[in-house]
């Protein structure tokens, strides 16, 4: 599900003529305020239920650079889900659908006064379901991956 559109803008442009790798978290992050409007926490979703969205943690792979004005798509899968988290797979596209990078990411529901985890509201869990969601043997290749130097034994 195609959940962002957008371009690389101007000021996302690094000395090396392409993404500053910080922005395609941005573009992640505008991805996931998508997905919070989507599914009924926006601003007022918020405001009505008093409950928002942290991101927990992120996993962020590169795999080709994006340059000044290129048309970017966000596509995001659910990987799994309780009544607190989502874990979520961002995969960013160019115009000709190559892959630009992916973003692994824990989000939490937290309740907005008191600051802790609070489980989403039911209207917002019914959109939640209905969301394309991945079984763990039909993830996406580059889901669950791990960081860390590969070794070749001697």
């Amino acid at each position: 599900m195609v959940i962002l559109e957008s371009r690389v803008a101007p000021e996302w442009v690094d000395y090396n003529g392409h993404m500053n790798d910080a922005e395609y978290a941005r573009v992640f992050s505008l991805a996931l305020e998508a997905l919070m409007e989507r599914i009924g926490l926006g601003a007022a979703g918020r405001a009505r239920h008093g409950v928002t969205i942290y991101t927990l943690e992120t996993h962020l792979c590169y795999r080709r650079e994006a340059h000044e004005g290129q048309p970017l798509s966000v596509a995001l899968t659910l990987l799994d889900r309780d009544a607190k988290r989502l874990h979520v797979f961002l995969e960013l596209h160019d115009e000709e659908d190559n892959l630009l990078a992916t973003s692994e990411q824990m989000l939490m529901g937290m309740g907005q006064e008191s600051g802790r985890p609070a489980p989403f509201p039911p209207e917002v869990e019914a959109i939640i379901a209905t969301l394309p969601h991945a079984a763990p043997e039909a993830w996406p290749a580059l889901a669950g991956r791990t960081i860390g130097i590969r070794r070749t034994g001697k």
